[in-house]
């Protein structure tokens, strides 16, 4: 899938791994960032070069079918959509009684990946080649306890992933998924003791480098770093993997 001359919607483009990814493919690309925070959006503008903001919140269906009837009009022609926005959050289960605040996390990872995914899926598959990049991570194949739903949202989202990429096999659409490891973005914030868990910090520069670089040469599941090992380690030995990440939690 070549990255160049595409027309590619980014959601969750304002900051992280979704901002670096049009900072990357915004000068030869047309790029379409969404978000929550308006504000953020019109300073991710004012930043970079070509790039077309909406805002709509992936947690609600309703502003996913408004966001589909704006791009698909404007930009008839998009062919990559790359599912990055995400919610994480450190929960304790035998505290937490806000149910809102324990769905929050599926409403967008998942769900909201979900119905991205299939409401644009009709105009990716008209286009001669198309892809869609699911940004899952690596805890989706060994969980850290301190932050359970998102940990599910990821597995689940892999899975889907999956499932996506065999319907879609006899298309023009590819599917993709990114797993990251423990990447310099917000949401690191929630991992204090990170460097305790013996899990290196990755830039995003370098990580979104390497996406992009191994979308380009086909392959479907982009593990960067620490992730492969991660995730084999889990196979082999799931009790060791789960106590290695989850030591200093």
């Amino acid at each position: 899938m070549r990255m160049k001359n595409n027309t590619i919607l980014i959601t969750g483009g304002t900051s992280g791994i979704g901002y670096e990814f049009a900072r990357q493919l915004c000068e030869e690309n047309t790029v379409i960032i969404t978000g929550r925070d308006q504000e953020k959006l019109d300073l991710a503008k004012k930043e970079l070069k070509n790039v077309h903001t909406f805002r709509c919140d992936i947690a609600n269906s309703q502003e996913i079918t408004a966001l589909y009837t704006q791009v698909s009009r404007m930009f008839p022609e998009l062919n990559v959509l790359i599912n990055n926005a995400g919610v994480m959050k450190k929960i304790d289960l035998q505290e937490e009684s806000d149910l809102i605040n324990l769905t929050q996390e599926i409403d967008t990872n998942l769900i909201g990946t979900i119905r991205m995914s299939t409401q644009f899926l009709p105009l990716l598959k008209k286009q001669k080649r198309a892809a869609i990049v699911n940004v899952t991570s690596a805890l989706a194949f060994v969980p850290l306890a301190n932050s359970p739903v998102y940990c599910a949202t990821k597995a689940a989202l892999h899975s889907f992933t999956d499932s996506l990429r065999l319907q879609l096999k006899n298309t023009d659409v590819k599917v993709f998924e990114v797993a990251p490891q423990f990447t310099q973005t917000p949401l690191i914030d929630a991992y204090e003791s990170s460097k305790q868990n013996n899990i290196n910090v990755m830039p995003v520069s370098k990580l979104v480098k390497i996406a992009i670089k191994k979308i380009e040469c086909g392959i479907s599941e982009i593990k960067p770093g620490q992730s492969a090992a991660l995730k084999m380690i889990s196979r082999l030995s799931p009790r060791f993997a789960l106590n290695m990440i989850n030591k200093s939690a």
